[in-house]
């Protein structure tokens, strides 16, 4: 399978050299660049990862960009030269899977875009430092993925009804169920069943409360 990678950035000598750091793997290829989302997406060419520069000439917001791709069905790794932890909370609350220093060695690069197919977070010193900086992201630090799993598992939904609502395998999302139960254990908020999930993602703003009945 070969995954099909687009490019949104305003450097041309990024760009070039994303093209030929990511065409030396036989199974990444770049399908096209732009240095707007709304120009990669008017190209109309199907696209599995963007690589998305954090800061574009443009001004848009980070966020926006993020949820413009993943509306597109398009995962999004977040390509950054510099430290802005507040354009990496938005892009991290909009959903991008990762966020990498474009300074990363080459191998770190093809591994985080063949990852971000697989719906894996991509962990990196940068994305870390941004999160355990925001205090409206400490729940639990889940993962935008992570969230979305937990939201609909712990409204009852059942692994394989996750996992095609999501579009992600089942062992995926039981994977995930995982993680964020390691993630509460971590946290001192253990969840090891279903209702104890529920009640966490009640209380971290997952899910809406239950209402109470009217006597």
């Amino acid at each position: 399978m070969t995954v099909r990678v687009g490019i949104v950035d305003d450097h041309e000598s990024v760009v070039l050299g994303l093209r030929v750091t990511l065409g030396q793997h036989a199974a990444v290829e770049v399908v096209g660049s732009a240095d707007t989302v709304r120009g990669l997406l008017a190209l109309g060419r199907p696209i599995d990862v963007a690589v998305l520069d954090l800061r574009l000439g443009d001004g848009s917001d980070p966020g926006d960009n993020v949820r413009a791709l993943r509306d597109a069905g398009i995962k999004v790794l977040v390509f950054t030269a510099g430290d802005d932890p507040h354009a990496i909370r938005r892009a991290a609350g909009a959903g991008a899977v990762g966020v990498l220093q474009k300074a990363a060695p080459v191998e770190t690069l093809t591994t985080a875009v063949l990852a971000a197919t697989q719906d894996e977070t991509v962990p990196s010193a940068t994305w870390a430092a941004a999160i355990d900086g925001d205090p409206d992201l400490d729940s639990a630090a889940l993962s935008p993925r992570e969230a979305e799993v937990l939201a609909l598992y712990a409204a009852g939904e059942k692994t394989v009804r996750v996992a095609h609502t999501l579009g992600i395998s089942e062992h995926t999302v039981i994977e995930h169920l995982r993680s964020i139960r390691a993630k509460y254990a971590r946290d001192g908020r253990e969840a090891p069943t279903k209702v104890d999930l529920y009640r966490r993602a009640v209380e971290d703003g997952f899910l809406p409360a239950p209402r109470r009945r009217e006597r």
